[in-house]
């Protein structure tokens, strides 16, 4: 198996990036009409400081309004906006959700490919894939793309301006890369792209952990002010560009797989996609049998910035025997990441994995 490892082509972050946007389209030549895909908020937001920076840069541009949900009907409402402007760029403006739905669209229709996360909710930005769900907010599929996007940019002042519901959040997310590549470093399987992890993936992997819990109650705190903070850079860096290299060229397992069970729960969908790995990763952990005091450091770090660490946190205090069943098959199913584990992972494992970490 060949060692592969895949990134965007540039990465930018800072205070107000987002008046940088026309300038490094520019700088990366990509071209115009651009169609930009943000939610409403956003829209409302951001609408002058595109309409500078896109000036400053000679670009043509129009934005379509996202509408809550990656779902294939979203892209393909996307996809026939892009068409009818003859766009040759995306821009993804907002949260995961928006972000994975712009990259569906210009993958679509042949784009250029650019995200500019408003949050650093999840690793999602610097990927070349995209979780779509059903309009019921159930996951449907992952659509894999042939590249990543041309351009990240971050924002910070914008990330720091959200709730810290969110950043922490994507804590979750990252917290799970370490240890998810880990367990397919010590399997000899296959990251995301199909290949054997790097050296570099590794390396990525194990520093977004290390900045985690050096960083994150200080970033959290930041957030709960409105600062940004060198905490707040380090953590948003990690969250996005550190978590988001290392979940693709290191490889996913259990965790993402039993976020993935979860969303079949319809009392779980109001959480956060990062708040419910952040559970995955402690059922992951009790299911690998790993030393208590590493799933107790997990825990934690959960609990001092936020993170879930029960079913009660997910909005299931009484979960029955069914509806863990219920989770647990939709995390084994053909093809989920639950069976990157180095051994065979069931649904009664999963289960019995999901009431221990509960029970922590």
């Amino acid at each position: 198996m060949l060692s592969v490892f895949c990134s965007p082509s540039r990465y930018v972050q800072g205070r107000d990036a987002t008046r940088a946007l026309g300038e490094q389209l520019a700088h990366l030549r990509l071209p115009g009409p651009v169609l930009v895909v943000a939610s409403r908020s956003n829209i409302d937001r951001l609408s002058e400081t595109w309409r500078d920076s896109f000036a400053a840069a000679g670009l043509e541009y129009r934005v379509f309004p996202f509408g809550g949900e990656c779902s294939q009907a979203e892209i393909d409402a996307g996809v026939a906006a892009a068409r009818e402007l003859g766009a040759r760029t995306v821009v993804g403006a907002g949260g995961g959700k928006a972000l994975d739905t712009s990259r569906g669209i210009a993958s679509e229709i042949g784009a250029a490919m650019v995200n500019c996360p408003t949050l650093a909710s999840s690793d999602a930005p610097c990927s070349a894939l995209s979780v779509v769900y059903t309009a019921g907010g159930e996951v449907e599929r992952i659509a894999l793309y042939p590249r990543n996007p041309e351009l990240v940019l971050v924002d910070t002042t914008l990330v720091a301006g959200a709730p810290r519901r969110y950043l922490v959040s994507g804590m979750g997310d990252a917290l799970a890369t370490w240890f998810e590549a880990r367990t397919v470093i010590e399997a000899h399987g296959a990251n995301t792209l199909g290949g054997a992890v790097t050296l570099a993936a590794r390396a990525i992997a194990e520093l977004c952990c290390q900045t985690l819990f050096a960083d994150g109650v200080a970033a959290a705190d930041a957030c709960d002010a409105g600062a940004v903070t060198p905490a707040l850079e380090r953590i948003v860096e990690a969250n996005t560009l550190l978590s988001g290299l290392g979940f693709e060229s290191g490889g996913l397992a259990l965790a993402h797989a039993v976020h993935n069970g979860l969303t079949a729960v319809p009392e779980t969908h109001g959480n956060l996609h990062g708040e419910k790995v952040a559970f995955g990763l402690l059922v992951q952990l009790v299911v690998e049998g790993r030393p208590r005091a590493e799933i107790e450091q997990v825990r934690d770090f959960c609990r001092a910035v936020g993170l879930p660490t029960s079913l009660a946190d997910l909005g299931l205090p009484d979960a029955s025997d069914d509806v863990i069943a219920v989770v647990a098959e939709r995390t084994v199913i053909p093809g989920e990441s639950s069976h990157n584990e180095p051994f065979e992972v069931t649904a009664d494992m999963v289960a019995d994995g999901i009431r221990a970490a509960d029970r922590l």
